[in-house]
């Protein structure tokens, strides 16, 4: 299993500690939601999205040589929002996340997703 698949997979099946060892220590994390963020906000965010949703589906899939670019469908009880990542991949471990939400459907469909 390649790096993206097992990043994707931890997140997915909600498995905080498997993500934290992939992510590089200093990795570079990105995001149009309101709010501040580093890896540990990350990691929390996922959760919380595994947590609350129905299912959550890669639904694209981009590899590159450096990483990959994916857009998931996370369904929640009340509707479904998509959510893209581009991942940049060195030695092993995940370098950089750059997510990008749908936040008018994220605040509609996942309230609360980002609050702290």
């Amino acid at each position: 299993m390649d790096v993206v698949d097992f990043y994707t997979g931890s997140w997915i099946s909600d498995d905080r500690a498997a993500v934290r060892r992939v992510l590089a220590p200093d990795a570079e994390v990105e995001w149009n939601l309101d709010a501040a963020v580093d890896d540990e906000e990350l990691v929390q965010t996922l959760h919380r999205i595994a947590v609350f949703a129905d299912a959550v589906t890669v639904v694209s899939r981009s590899p590159a040589d450096d990483g990959a670019a994916l857009v998931y469908e996370l369904t929640a009880p009340f509707g479904t929002v998509r959510m893209a990542e581009f991942l940049a991949v060195e030695g092993g471990r995940v370098t950089e996340v750059r997510q990008v939400y749908d936040v008018v459907a994220v605040d509609r469909f996942f309230p609360g997703l980002y609050d702290h």
